[in-house]
């Protein structure tokens, strides 16, 4: 993080006391830090402690003569390389969300053009209240903000649940990603076989079963595989996506297509499996040889089930370490993990599809990542830079892993 500049925003809550860490993590790790606080904050912990920390004022209020007399407000959104605030309120988000700029924090988010990441911190009745959750909809529909967080566990209330703010280590480290992006060569040598896309099981000429899947997440993650030196082979269904540099595609259409091609990619040689692919499990039993007309008031489809492509390469005797996806609607980490310990996978990412504007053809995304011995979250954020931080944790974690 040498020389970057990060303009940390706090607003009113008693997690404001753990932006104080964050701060001394950054700077730690070479980052230029600037702190603007609300009123709120200024309740909770007092300037003089981040102007210690981050060896710089702490500005506080946008009707500040001095400051103001050479535009500070302008001057502090063009300085920032990254905008973060943590935490971030309820009453801070609301505003954020509808343009306000009615306090010096807001007027700098709306005058910057860097990105902006907020971690959410509030008690979890006011995060799960759909007020709230309608303006972190606007959030997640703007492309220059990531929401980051929040956690769950115990809060100063007594309450438990989802609202904490993200720990400052892990605030820390997302920001390192996202001004590293993937360090370079970090899959030099490494060959890996990605699946992505929905498939197309075909009840007759014309019609088929199918999914909302765009293909867009697994197509971040050859991208950012690519980038990171691996030789990619993507196995891909039907979609409507250029090809990234330096990947070589295979395009199919059926669950029993996806499985034999996969299976080929991984026979010619594969370190790392990752099945983003959002295969169909059933097929018809039969397909009509010509168009079935519409002659009655109802029709009876028999449905077989497909192969499994991810249990498949995840049993073979010499398999890669493999990476699984699960798109769940409900109780997301109890199914993934439950997914990650039947087909016994290395790694496994889960999302919430039915979160709204995230995921099946979103350029947004959230996922949870679990592994045996450990989880971390992801996003909301752009698919490519949750593709990026995906890629540094498979490499990172495929080195650790020897199969038999």
């Amino acid at each position: 993080m040498a020389a970057q500049r990060i303009l940390l925003g706090i607003t009113g809550g008693i997690a404001a006391y753990k932006s104080a860490e964050l701060v001394r993590l950054l700077k730690k790790a070479g980052a230029e830090v600037r702190v603007v606080m609300t009123g709120g904050a200024e309740a909770f912990v007092r300037p003089l402690t981040f102007q210690a920390l981050s060896g710089e004022p702490v500005r506080t209020s946008l009707l500040d003569p001095e400051a103001e007399a050479g535009m500070g407000h302008i001057e502090l959104a063009k300085w920032a390389d990254r905008v973060v605030v943590a935490p971030a309120s309820a009453d801070f988000l609301a505003r954020l969300a509808h343009g306000l700029a009615d306090d010096l924090l807001t007027t700098v988010c709306c005058a910057t053009e860097a990105p902006i990441a907020v971690a959410p911190a509030m008690n979890q009745a006011m995060w799960k209240n759909h007020r709230n959750q309608r303006n972190m909809a606007l959030l997640a529909d703007d492309p220059q903000i990531s929401v980051w967080g929040p956690g769950q566990g115990d809060q100063a209330c007594g309450d438990t649940g989802l609202g904490r703010m993200l720990e400052p280590e892990d605030l820390a480290d997302r920001l390192l990603n996202a001004v590293g992006a993937i360090p370079a060569g970090v899959l030099a040598g490494k060959r890996l076989v990605i699946t992505a896309g929905p498939t197309r099981e075909p009840i007759d000429p014309v019609r088929y079963i199918s999914n909302h899947s765009s293909g867009k997440m697994g197509y971040a993650i050859a991208e950012a595989a690519a980038q990171a030196g691996a030789s990619v082979t993507l196995v891909s269904g039907p979609v409507s996506i250029p090809v990234p540099e330096g990947v070589q595609v295979v395009p199919v259409e059926t669950a029993e297509e996806m499985l034999a091609a996969s299976q080929k990619a991984v026979d010619e040689g594969c370190d790392v499996f990752v099945a983003t692919a959002a295969v169909a499990d059933y097929r018809p039993e039969s397909q009509a040889a010509n168009k079935i007309k519409k002659s009655s008031e109802s029709m009876n489809l028999s449905l077989v089930r497909n192969p499994d492509t991810l249990a498949s390469v995840a049993a073979r005797p010499d398999a890669p370490f493999t990476v699984g996806f699960a798109a769940e609607t409900s109780d997301v980490e109890h199914y993934a993990t439950d997914k990650m310990r039947r087909k016994k996978l290395d790694m496994i990412v889960a999302n919430d599809v039915s979160s709204p504007g995230l995921g099946f053809n979103s350029d947004r995304n959230a996922v949870t990542v679990f592994w045996p011995q450990g989880q971390t979250s992801i996003g909301p954020d752009t698919k490519l830079a949750i593709a990026e931080r995906l890629v540094a944790l498979i490499a990172q974690h495929s080195d650790k892993v020897t199969h038999p």
